[in-house]
């Protein structure tokens, strides 16, 4: 498994390497409380933002995560991040997930997209064996999407986190494997080519 950044070019959005410049767009769509409900870290800030930022891109040059920014086409707006994080290059697996997309284009075919693509990069480009997706045990829209992704629940972390405001999060711990991705690819196409 090579893990370099690359741009992932899809009909509604690209998902682009993350940059250091890119801490002004996100900040810009980025510092809506909603997003960060969930998230054990908070952004309310251009400088936690770009703290953000910049501890996604010390964890590129460890080898440990891939971040992308969310840009919409055919707009060009920066409209959220998602990464692959946790890589485990010699176990071939790796996590999706520290996603959040301006309210805007929420509940809209942007994370499903933006999911099959980082689907696709991991199972046909790095050949992974495994994919975790995760979130809080309390998040019941997250599970559902997950869920509504093909993912597997496989159980609960319990007292695994905690979260900037003290409350300590249960976490629930999902996965797709390489034998599963061709059922979970075609049903993520489905979707994209439903009417909207």
């Amino acid at each position: 498994m090579v893990l370099e950044p690359v741009t992932l070019q899809g009909s509604i959005v690209r998902l682009e390497p993350m940059r250091a410049d890119h801490v002004d767009a996100l900040t810009l769509v980025g510092l809506e409380p909603e997003i960060w409900r969930w998230i054990p870290s908070q952004v309310t800030t251009r400088e936690e933002m770009q703290a953000y930022v910049m501890k996604a891109l010390e964890e590129l040059q460890q080898g440990v995560a891939l971040p992308f920014v969310t840009i919409a086409n055919p707009s060009e707006e920066v409209i959220g991040s998602t990464r692959y994080g946790n890589i485990d290059m010699a176990n071939r697996r790796l996590e999706i997930g520290w996603t959040w997309i301006t309210p805007a284009y929420q509940r809209t075919a942007v994370n499903t997209e933006a999911k099959l693509l980082l689907l696709m990069h991991a199972f046909e480009s790095l050949k992974v064996n495994r994919v975790e997706l995760k979130t809080d045990a309390l998040n019941y829209k997250s599970r559902a999407a997950i869920t509504r992704l093909g993912a597997v629940e496989e159980g609960v972390f319990r007292k695994h986190i905690v979260t900037a405001t003290g409350r300590v999060r249960d976490t629930v711990y999902f996965s797709i494997i390489d034998t599963e991705w061709p059922a979970v690819k075609a049903r993520l196409s489905a979707f994209l080519r439903a009417p909207r």
